[in-house]
């Protein structure tokens, strides 16, 4: 029978993603002032963000950490959230991987629009089906969006990649950037009002850090996460002990060309499997810069500010 190149590209997509356990977005970003010009950035759109310095802490991993904090007005009312980035900008050192989200990921574009809704095809790059944009706009319509605190640490890439691996990070996230963000922005500190979340590389470590600590994180969610299908036990297990300790929101994101598709849909069928309430939502879209600025964005943000808040997410 003969292959396709379309089919034969697949196929090392899929290979790709069970033997990599972390992906580099394809596109890299634009130089800054071309970012700055494309999303809105500059003055206007980076005002509310904070710049956190941390001196490194025994038991958290080498080197000092970084992180922005946006903190909106009215933040004392608004809950809070843990948005982790990718390999791409873990690679880049800690000072450009705390602004990953903000200056390559131009959140701050995806947060205007779902302030003036409704929602277009281009506000997802042209990446979402007509029915998840009314199900977006709908869920704007019945509640607008309030806002939230959001706090972007660097994310590393570790060698350990289990939950061991991670709780050094996760101590960090924990014990010295939620209390700090709290301090600095003055929101919410409740538990049903915390979150944490990221894409590829940050997907992974969102999925370990949050649910090893479910006495802090009231949502977890990972967008497209750097996983493998072996793994679906691990994580399944993870999940399992986390929901029997607190209840936790868990969501899954995936895209239709994400080399990792096949490996979250074996998680999310042992998670049900053994019984974890969760969302598996698959979207369509590349792994790469522009998902992250169009749908990626868009419904990390949205979800949590719905879950946080205890409103029905779309």
């Amino acid at each position: 029978m003969k292959v396709s190149p379309l089919s034969r590209r697949r196929a090392l997509l899929g290979l790709t993603a069970l033997a990599v356990p972390s992906c580099r977005c394809s596109n890299p970003p634009p130089p800054a002032a071309e970012a700055g010009s494309a999303a809105g950035t500059g003055s206007a759109a980076t005002a509310g963000w904070k710049e956190l310095a941390f001196e490194p802490a025994a038991g958290e991993g080498e080197g000092p950490q970084r992180a922005l904090l946006l903190a909106p007005d009215g933040a004392a009312a608004l809950p809070l959230l843990v948005a982790l980035h990718g390999r791409g900008e873990a690679v880049r050192g800690p000072e450009v991987g705390a602004r990953g989200w903000r200056d390559d990921y131009r959140l701050d574009a995806a947060l205007r629009r779902l302030a003036s809704p409704p929602l277009t095809p281009e506000d997802l790059g042209q990446m979402a089906t007509r029915e998840r944009l009314a199900q977006l706009n709908a869920s704007l319509a019945q509640h607008p969006y309030r806002g939230l605190c959001i706090a972007t640490p660097f994310t590393p890439d570790l060698r350990d990649r289990s939950a061991e691996g991670a709780a050094g990070f996760g101590r960090f996230v924990v014990e010295r950037l939620l209390p700090r963000a709290r301090a600095e922005s003055g929101c919410q500190a409740a538990r049903e009002a915390t979150g944490i979340d990221g894409v590829s590389l940050g997907g992974r470590l969102a999925l370990l850090v949050g649910l090893s600590h479910p006495d802090v994180f009231g949502a977890v969610g990972a967008l497209q996460p750097a996983v493998r299908a072996s793994e679906a036990e691990m994580f399944s297990a993870l999940a399992r002990r986390a929901m029997e300790r607190r209840p936790v929101a868990l969501r899954l994101v995936s895209s239709e060309a994400d080399p990792f598709l096949p490996a979250i849909r074996a998680i999310s069928d042992r998670l049900r499997q053994d019984g974890v309430a969760h969302e598996l939502l698959v979207v369509p879209g590349p792994h790469d810069y522009a998902w992250n600025r169009g749908p990626g964005g868009i419904e990390m943000v949205l979800w949590h500010e719905r879950v946080q808040r205890g409103l029905s997410p779309p």
